[in-house]
């Protein structure tokens, strides 16, 4: 433990220096005039990208791949994010959208220099695919008063299990991150212990599902939660899932404890 901690903290001081490479990768641009034989040429010189932007490209944001049932829950979901009082004023709703990125530990608290030491080259599994609407797109909400979540997921290609239809594992993988992300608000880092899914009626490629899931109860260190995949418009149950999780402390992310 003692050398994983040493090999942790010289990450740190070595990482320490890149915040003036960083300033100087985050130029704007700059326009040079060079007169070559009576000829006046502008070269533009740009800076390259950061490595580090603090604008990381976020998934659950709308694109060009999502179909029409996918946006039309999005702004249903995200509409009630925000609210407008009597009085014209806007304030926060019952829902609150949740961001999502390609690497989860580089955007926590820190996490810029942990996952360079840790998973400098992991990507989120359910964001391993950068092609548009080839896999899973989904976008997460979140009810802190409720105490639900729910994920408006469309299925792409390359998520085919059965001919025509959603692997039955692409179906889990999304079960367990939304039951997932929704313990880990509710009860902190958590790992996953059990899950009871139970397939229902297949899903189709390309088409929009809507997954719900919702606290059942709290035990010390265990959180119980169910979750249901329907169609869009709620008329067909797909599958039905409780899942087990289980509290654990930074040492079992950081030394696999």
């Amino acid at each position: 433990m003692a050398r994983s901690l040493g090999r942790i903290c010289k990450g740190f001081q070595r990482l320490g220096s890149l915040s003036s490479i960083q300033t100087q990768l985050r130029q704007p641009s700059t326009s040079v005039s060079v007169s070559v034989r009576g000829t006046t040429l502008i070269r533009t010189m740009v800076a390259l990208p950061s490595l580090f932007s603090s604008k990381p490209r976020d998934f659950s944001l709308p694109n060009s791949s999502w179909g029409s049932e996918m946006m039309q829950l999005y702004e249903h979901y995200n509409s009630q994010c925000e609210v407008e009082t009597e009085g014209g004023e806007k304030q926060e709703g019952p829902w609150r959208r949740l961001p999502s990125y390609n690497r989860l530990l580089k955007y926590a608290t820190g996490g810029v220099y942990l996952s360079k030491i840790i998973q400098s080259k992991a990507r989120l599994f359910t964001r391993n695919i950068r092609d548009p609407g080839a896999a899973f797109e989904y976008v997460l909400f979140v009810n802190s008063e409720e105490q639900k979540c729910v994920c408006v997921f469309q299925a792409g290609h390359l998520l085919e299990g059965p001919p025509g239809h959603v692997h039955g594992g692409a179906i889990a993988t999304m079960i367990d991150t939304v039951t997932g992300t929704h313990a880990t608000i509710l009860s902190g880092p958590v790992m996953t212990a059990n899950l009871n899914i139970n397939y229902r009626s297949p899903i189709p490629l390309g088409s929009t599902v809507l997954l719900e899931s919702s606290l059942d109860k709290k035990e010390g260190r265990k959180t119980f939660i169910s979750c249901k995949v329907t169609s869009s418009d709620g008329s067909k149950l797909h599958t039905e899932t409780t899942a087990l999780f289980l509290s654990i402390n930074f040492s079992h992310l950081l030394l696999g404890e």
